[in-house]
């Protein structure tokens, strides 16, 4: 680095141009084709020598640099080295609108002297200056404070060969293998082989040798992960494992709010993998809230995006039929289940966010339909259900029914399909295993009178989620962040049409439903939240993964993961 930016060191100083590293080098093609290449703390600019005017000078941003190596050539006559730094910058696509991140790499020859290492010896001073140099430019956001993977990294990649498509192992190979050995991390490539194969794998894991646990695969793998690791007897610290997200699957929510968070332009299937896959090559964590969820049988499970009812739950375990046709399978399903629209009774309390901040300029305020009777605590003994004892301590074992169908990524109970594993809460002697939920009382325990409680009615949906999108194109919570301490809880209750419902859908590619001034769209921002389903039969989904039906309460906890993002 620069000893006094006011009194730049001569030797750095060629051309008028102050850098930490300049040189002459040739083409890799063309010995008579020369470059000045000049390293600065944030950039790399690479001109063409050249006895004619209008020279033009090319910069590369190192914020878009993933790494940079030194190697010898294939002739062993050849006496030059040679360095390639690899840049993932925003560019225009081919064939439409808009900007993405699109590879180019530079090369250059090193030929100073006769002696091949010697030559050698400078392109691995310039790859390791680039590498360094690169790695103080990650692209940082103002207001968020990271930490880094260490480096070099060891990096466990779980891959689902059967999600979406089927194409999952393709999608790495054709795309982010390459990008991993161009940055140089090191992996291990896992590819599960049956359902609740990621949860057996992470919770068993000696994790002093892993630095992050990266998932290729739709959401449901993550969800096996994050439940694995907080099963642990260490889950405090194995849940501080940096976890990373490359798109394989249908849905792919959280590899797109990543990519939201980023603040990068808007992103679909291999541009939204080759985003995923930069942020887990610049290797920036953060924080990631989850959320603890308790059924009525006792079970609790942690959850890192949504918790549904109605009609997102519907299309999302409806539509599995159609998974071989990939995301478009939810508009499949979404079409479907307009045409035989579903209404279903319950009851619905929530904590609210004290001092929640005003909504932004342009926007609409949602407010509740009108009660025309006092809010009252309501009980879960009152609903057709029963609580399930706490099973016994020495029962830790996963209880479950594996789906003989290995492309079913979810598990399954032989009377309701239903996520079953049980987990108790507390440790043998007594003391609290995991995370407390201090703002959860009991679900056979009425609510405090701090919560709202919403009129029993008519429901078409309930969506609790914490994230900013609920699939590649549904950006749904346009204020969420991956840390805000935020559940952001919509629900819509009966009586709106079905081209309204489809116009609040079509808005959320956007992110512009809560503008659309719908009366039956209700908006808050809450800390935790209790369902209670009147109605017989429906489907509750956690981060998409069906569980048992019934009465159900959440709280989120803040920070709790940490999420390789950018």
């Amino acid at each position: 680095m620069e000893k006094d930016a006011s009194e730049p060191d001569p030797s750095r100083q060629r051309n008028g141009v102050v850098g930490v590293l300049y040189g002459e080098f040739t083409d890799t093609l063309n010995d008579r084709v020369r470059y000045s290449v000049s390293l600065t703390e944030s950039a790399l600019a690479v001109q063409r020598i050249s006895s004619s005017p209008g020279r033009t000078k090319v910069v590369f941003n190192l914020t878009d640099c993933i790494g940079c190596r030194a190697y010898r050539g294939p002739d062993s006559a050849d006496v030059g080295a040679y360095f390639t730094a690899y840049f993932y910058p925003f560019k225009r696509r081919w064939m439409s609108a808009g900007v993405a991140r699109q590879r180019v790499e530079q090369c250059f020859r090193v030929a100073l002297v006769q002696d091949p290492l010697a030559n050698l010896q400078e392109a691995e001073r310039w790859a390791r200056a680039i590498r360094d140099a690169s790695v103080l430019q990650a692209p940082r956001r103002d207001g968020v404070v990271y930490t880094e993977v260490c480096r070099p990294c060891r990096v466990m990649i779980l891959v689902n060969p059967h999600s979406g498509r089927g194409q999952a192992l393709q999608l790495f190979t054709g795309h982010v293998q390459g990008m991993l050995t161009e940055a140089s991390v090191p992996y291990t490539l896992v590819m599960t082989e049956h359902q609740n194969h990621a949860r057996e794998v992470v919770k068993k894991a000696d994790l002093s040798q892993w630095d992050a646990l990266v998932i290729m695969s739709g959401d449901g793998l993550l969800f096996e992960v994050i439940n694995g690791l907080m099963e642990r007897e260490d889950w405090q610290e194995a849940i501080q494992t940096p976890l990373g997200i490359l798109p394989g699957g249908s849905g792919n929510a959280l590899a797109a709010s990543v990519h939201h968070y980023s603040q990068s332009p808007p992103a679909w299937n291999e541009e939204l993998l080759l985003s995923c896959g930069f942020m887990l090559c610049k290797g920036l964590v953060g924080s990631m809230d989850l959320v603890s969820v308790h059924l009525a049988s006792r079970q609790r499970l942690f959850s890192f995006l949504s918790l549904a009812w109605g009609f997102v739950a519907d299309v999302d375990i409806e539509s599995e039929k159609y998974r071989h046709v990939g995301a478009i399978r939810f508009l499949m399903g979404t079409l479907v289940r307009l045409a035989s629209l579903r209404t279903y009774q319950g009851r619905l309390a929530y904590l609210p966010v004290k001092e929640a901040p005003k909504p932004p300029k342009g926007s609409i305020k949602v407010n509740h339909p009108p009660s025309s009777t006092p809010q009252q605590p309501l009980l879960c003994t009152s609903l057709p259900c029963r609580l399930f004892p706490n099973p016994s301590p020495n029962h830790n074992a996963l209880h479950k029914h594996i789906s003989t169908n290995s492309n079913h990524n979810t598990i399954t109970n032989s009377s309701n399909n239903a996520i079953t594993t049980k987990r108790p809460e507390t440790q043998i002697d007594g003391k609290t295993r995991d995370p407390v939920d201090s703002l959860l009382p009991g679900l056979d325990q009425p609510v405090p009178e701090s919560w709202t409680v919403v009129k029993e009615e008519d429901f078409v949906l309930v969506l609790a989620i914490y994230q900013s999108h609920l699939a590649e194109d549904l950006w749904t919570a346009p204020g969420a962040m991956a840390d805000d301490g935020v559940i952001h809880l919509f629900y819509v209750t009966a009586g709106i049409s079905r081209p309204a419902l489809l116009r609040l859908f079509l808005a959320m590619e956007k992110g512009a439903h809560l503008a659309c001034g719908c009366p039956h769209l209700v908006y808050e921002r809450v800390k935790a939240l209790r369902l209670e389903p009147i109605s017989p039969q429906g489907m509750i989904t956690v981060d998409g993964e069906m569980v048992e039906y019934g009465p159900v309460q959440a709280q989120i906890h803040p920070g709790l993961a940490r999420l390789i993002c950018g």
